[in-house]
């Protein structure tokens, strides 16, 4: 399976009609949400399922024409499945004894995404590869020009139309996607991620960390003290409350899609230039969870120091180097092209004196001497730590995949 994101190009009357779109999408979500809540609270606990608010859907549409009945019936059954899938997420987290999080009604600037399950019911998909006159089309809007700037391969399944700030896109799931196998090459390669460096790998090869967050954080912190002078009695109703907003959103569009495309294009090199690639398997959300509060026991109602700024600080630049998001789309790229990765133990590999380098494999914290310098207190050996982590990954890879042979 595979998903293409292609950017639409709609007139203004377009536009217009596409956010009327998301609007009244929004609505049926949040009717639907309010009555689920007012029959459990009100009738006996009662619990409404999909099936329940799908077979009013054409009471609906005949009801109010103009707003519900000119969108595809199929596409509000599928906003119907979102608010159910919420429902059944929650009561899982309730049953697993989780912080249960109760679906919460969504706002019109929150809700940015209409999905249509089927291509051909509401919304069809037909075009030529690099056609300038492709086009998407939209049951209620028309033919909407699609700037497909690859081609689709494998089956149309779903089509959703998304909003992101003043953009608009497609994204085509499709699956009996083939498979682009490329040419082997011999080489193996484990790579260790970082904050200096955004990864280093066990060739001693760096690949700097592109910090597009740093880099914009000058311009975002202007935008974000602009819209908070303005006062909360007339945030949402002036023109310039509207735009300020839309600033701020477009600078972290804008570093969203630079950290996207870096992923991109470091994850095809990899893929291009070894035929296994091993990494740690991290806990990402683990590793940037705040640390907990330290309540002073000779003190009721105080807190004894935890680190959590300096803490905030390292979650701030792992969030930002997108580990998951790179790791995610290596993946990705490497099923596509035929090649393997492994994902290995994290424990450890930093903290390990190096076989693969000519190191004893003695394991202990203070071989870690600083965030880059490595020495062994056992046998004297020092290298980069990243490098050493990089190696310590390949060599983990390899006995994995000798004990799965």
């Amino acid at each position: 399976m595979r998903a293409y994101k292609f950017l639409l190009r709609p007139t203004a009357r377009q536009t217009v009609a596409l956010g009327e779109m998301l609007r009244d999408h929004c609505s049926l979500y949040n009717g639907a949400l309010q009555e689920r809540r007012d029959a459990y609270r009100h009738a006996s606990r009662t619990s409404i399922k999909y099936g329940d608010q799908s077979a009013q859907l054409k009471e609906i549409r005949a009801f109010d024409p103009e707003r519900q009945g000119r969108w595809s019936f199929s596409s509000q059954q599928a906003t119907l499945r979102r608010l159910d899938k919420a429902f059944q997420a929650f009561f899982r987290r309730v049953k697993a004894g989780q912080k249960p999080g109760y679906p919460r009604f969504k706002g019109v600037g929150h809700f940015d995404t209409v999905t249509f399950p089927k291509d051909g019911d509401g919304c069809r998909w037909d075009s030529t590869p690099h056609d300038p006159q492709t086009r998407i089309r939209f049951q209620g809007i028309g033919h909407v020009r699609v700037h497909q700037h690859r081609p689709v391969r494998g089956r149309v399944k779903t089509i959703s139309v998304k909003r992101e700030g003043n953009r608009w896109y497609a994204v085509l799931s499709c699956d009996d996607v083939p498979a682009e196998p490329l040419p082997a090459t011999g080489a193996v390669v484990g790579i260790d991620m970082g904050t200096t460096h955004f990864l280093t790998t066990s060739d001693g090869a760096h690949i700097a960390r592109p910090r597009f967050l740093d880099q914009a954080a000058d311009e975002l912190a202007e935008a974000q003290r602009h819209l908070a002078t303005f006062p909360k009695r007339t945030r949402r109703r002036t023109k310039a409350h509207r735009a300020a907003v839309r600033r701020v959103a477009k600078l972290y569009a804008r570093i969203r899609r630079q950290r996207l495309d870096h992923a991109h294009k470091t994850a095809l090199t990899l893929v291009r230039d070894h035929d296994v690639i091993a990494h740690e398997k991290l806990n990402t959300a683990g590793m940037t969870r705040a640390p907990q509060p330290k309540p002073d026991p000779d003190a009721p109602g105080t807190f004894l120091p935890n680190g959590a700024a300096a803490k905030a600080g390292l979650n701030r630049s792992i969030l930002d180097a997108g580990w998951a998001q790179f790791l995610t789309i290596l993946a990705n790229k490497a099923e596509s092209a035929g090649r393997l990765v492994v994902a290995v133990d994290a424990r450890n590999t930093s903290r390990t004196c190096p076989p693969g380098l000519g190191g004893c494999g003695h394991v202990a914290k203070e071989n870690r001497v600083t965030q880059a310098k490595f020495a062994c207190t056992a046998c004297g050996f020092t290298a980069h730590a990243d490098h050493v982590g990089a190696t310590n990954v390949l060599d983990r890879a390899g006995l994995a995949l000798c004990d799965a042979a």
